[in-house]
């Protein structure tokens, strides 16, 4: 066997898909799957009431887009940090790489905030999970379920930030929590992915 063969079967095992170091990956890319059935499922549903409905209110006019906006694109940036933080961890840097997980734990933390005001004033308004004064009941039942969903998935986001934060911290070898904060960046660009879809189908259209 020439020994460019041989070193070809020495390292053909690492390059399968199935090593140790990406079971993380794979069982993320499962999970993530799983969670863009459900919330294609939320949207669809919500598609579908929209369309049977006689007085659904419209959006843009009731909900409003500024704040919205704003976070929209808080979450946009919070995915550039994430992609920063990731690539001072290659270099080597852990430091710079724990600020930029710092800043988008703390974009995401302020995305909870604003969507925390934004219920908080349209509930003042009348806006409520059983009803609304502007037409359909089920507006906002729909409004409220799906924005909480997501809500959930940034405040569940922020929490695995901030461990990952930790993990770096631990860990002396930038190289050995490379694949953590990895899977951790393919969960919060989902997150930012799927707001993009609810800012788009539930505000903008």
């Amino acid at each position: 066997m020439s020994q460019a063969a041989a070193t070809h079967l020495a390292v053909e095992p690492a390059e399968s898909a199935l090593t140790p170091e990406s079971w993380g990956k794979l069982g993320m890319w499962i999970f993530l799957a799983g969670d863009a059935v459900g919330f294609g499922t939320l949207l669809a549903g919500y598609g579908a009431m929209r369309a049977t409905s006689g007085d659904w209110p419209n959006p843009f006019a009731v909900l409003g887009i500024n704040l919205t906006a704003a976070m929209t694109f808080l979450l946009i940036c919070s995915s550039v940090t994430m992609v920063k933080a990731l690539e001072w961890l290659s270099k080597g840097d852990r430091a710079k790489a724990r600020v930029f997980l710092a800043c988008t734990a703390l974009g995401g933390a302020i995305f909870v905030g604003c969507q925390a005001y934004e219920w908080t004033h349209l509930i003042h308004r009348g806006l409520h999970i059983n009803g609304n004064p502007w037409g359909a009941s089920l507006f906002g039942t729909s409004f409220f379920i799906v924005t909480g969903f997501h809500g959930l998935h940034v405040t569940a986001g922020v929490i695995y930030l901030l461990a990952t934060i930790g993990v770096v911290s631990r860990r002396p070898d930038p190289m050995a929590s490379y694949n953590f904060v990895e899977i951790t960046g393919l969960y919060w660009h989902f997150v930012d992915l799927v707001w993009i879809m609810v800012f788009t189908f539930m505000y903008l259209l």
